[in-house]
């Protein structure tokens, strides 16, 4: 019996600061459930636990004999508690009602969105049910508004690649892509980057699946869904007058030719897409049926990104890291000398862990001239890297190598966030 339903039955004043809320046809009101049930008690406690440690995710895992309940922390999952299948049965119940879904159906994936309210903030979480062996899964990412006002000079970024980040998103027109794999933080740059354009002169308007964050004047948020696809949304916005157009994924060639078009007729259009790194997104695009002479002339700029764990401010101290973990960041005997290497032994205030919070680590192509002609040409990797490296560019590796020489972060940590380069 885990420590979850002692929780559960102890903190009955949980709905003085933590209540679910329920949104019907434009009317806002609570959640039913005076009455405290236990299934209502656990609910609360599960996500007040998640909001209290700064979790993103939440799981709740069938297995034969229990519920196993998840937290992501700093991208990392950490069991925190299981509950009886007795208890499940109830808690799933309360959940799926909470996020709009039916009860009754268990055979099919489910999705769907989940408001709250704690300690007086207005919070949402993003909710998915999938059926499986034992029961049903299901996972929600939790979405706090005050987490996506970050600005953008706290990402992490480097101050040359900060400044030349900020220069390409104030041009008028063409095409600005962020780059990473799911988790990497793509979606709070571009968030952060949209908050440093000028909302009241200029019409912005996004198209994302799903509706992360809801900004708060001037900028116009539309939900994809099965009838009102991606391309769809994106040719009726252009019919809209559009200044800047915020496009949540580039999944097809079908989106990307009318990004490109868009970027090519007056619009700042600003996406994210699937690659390793900034210099293969030339590749992929190919790939995606867009031709070389239409994404040189609308490439602004592409980002690449990666997240890494923060040392524990609390308990780092100073550690050598292991030599293949030096080989493998392809550190100089120069760089060695002034490095300042720090790990977290595990406080308390870490829970543990040794990490707390996280940081950015990037790299930034911008289209140049010389890089607009080498696309033209279809020029290959390596020389694309060599004209890339005369405006500046630095890999993702190099900065997460010199933010952990700098003792921000650990060797290991770089080496797992940006493994494909360290293999390189």
């Amino acid at each position: 019996m885990s420590s979850m339903t002692d929780y559960a039955q102890t903190n009955w004043g949980a709905a003085k600061k933590f209540r679910l809320i329920l949104r019907e046809q434009g009317t806002v009101r609570e959640m039913g459930g005076e009455d405290m049930s236990l299934a209502v008690g656990i609910v609360d406690n599960i996500f007040m636990n998640a909001l209290e440690t700064g979790t993103s995710d939440i799981h709740l895992q069938p297995e034969r004999d229990q519920l196993r309940i998840r937290y992501r922390q700093d991208g990392v999952l950490h069991d925190t508690g299981q509950l009886p299948p007795e208890q499940a049965q109830n808690v799933l119940a309360r959940l799926k009602l909470s996020a709009g879904m039916r009860i009754d159906e268990q055979r099919e994936p489910q999705d769907g969105r989940i408001d709250m309210e704690y300690m007086g903030r207005r919070l949402s979480a993003r909710a998915s049910c999938v059926p499986c062996l034992n029961g049903e899964k299901f996972v929600m990412r939790l979405l706090d508004p005050t987490a996506m006002k970050v600005d953008l000079a706290k990402l992490g970024m480097p101050e040359d690649v900060l400044k030349r980040w900020s220069r390409a998103i104030q041009v008028p027109y063409g095409l600005i892509m962020v780059t990473g794999p799911t988790g990497s933080g793509k979606t709070s740059t571009l968030y952060a980057s949209l908050n440093q354009l000028d909302s009241k002169t200029r019409n912005i308007v996004t198209v994302e699946d799903p509706i992360e964050y809801e900004f708060e004047k001037n900028i116009a948020q539309v939900q994809v869904t099965e009838r009102l696809t991606f391309p769809k949304v994106m040719r009726s916005f252009l019919r809209q007058d559009p200044d800047v157009m915020m496009v949540g994924e580039m999944r097809d060639s079908e989106s990307l030719q009318i990004g490109i078009q868009a970027g090519l007729t007056g619009h700042l259009v600003l996406t994210t897409i699937h690659t390793n790194n900034a210099i293969e997104t030339i590749g992929r695009m190919r790939d995606m049926e867009a031709e070389s002479y239409l994404i040189s002339g609308v490439t602004v700029g592409i980002l690449a990104q990666r997240l890494v764990r923060l040392n524990c401010s609390k308990c780092r101290h100073h550690y050598t890291p292991e030599p293949d973990e030096l080989e493998q960041l392809q550190a100089t005997a120069e760089e060695l000398s002034h490095a300042k290497w720090a790990k977290g032994k595990g406080c308390p205030e870490c829970r543990g862990s040794g990490f707390k919070g996280r940081l950015g680590v990037f790299e930034l192509i911008l289209g140049t001239p010389d890089l607009r002609a080498s696309i033209t040409r279809e020029d290959s990797f390596p020389k694309m890297v060599e004209i890339a490296r005369k405006q500046g560019y630095r890999t993702m590796l190099e900065d997460g190598k010199t933010k952990a020489m700098a003792g921000w972060t650990t060797a290991d940590e770089v080496i797992r966030a940006v493994y494909t380069q360290s293999l390189e």
